[in-house]
């Protein structure tokens, strides 16, 4: 498995709720349909009730989301397809309904499970 994590702020204009239904019923569709080899999909929306949270480390994300695929050669090809112009266009189209997209970050992170204590 390979794994991307996307942190991703909403417009300061639309609320938490506005944000979360966007992403899930008109997003997160289009992606899914654009970019190809998605072996899973998942959306963590932000609680800001009973998070951690300290001045020096704010959290300045609505979503953390999580991409995966089954290889490097998967994810290339997923990144490729995002470049290609019309493909590129429809996304940050979409985007600007939502995201504050110069506040995201996309990164390439190597995932480890540890076990329960026992």
């Amino acid at each position: 498995m390979f794994k991307c994590i996307a942190l991703l702020r909403r417009r300061p204009d639309i609320s938490h709720e506005a944000f979360v239904d966007y992403y899930e019923t008109q997003h997160a569709r289009l992606i899914l349909r654009l970019l190809p080899g998605i072996l899973d999909y998942r959306r963590n929306y932000v609680e800001r009730e009973g998070a951690f949270t300290s001045p020096q480390a704010p959290i300045d994300f609505d979503s953390v989301t999580e991409i995966r695929f089954a290889d490097r050669a998967a994810y290339d090809l997923f990144l490729s397809k995002a470049a290609e112009p019309d493909i590129a266009r429809q996304i940050a189209e979409d985007e600007a309904n939502f995201l504050d997209r110069a506040a995201t970050r996309m990164f390439v992170v190597e995932e480890r499970a540890s076990a329960p204590a026992a």
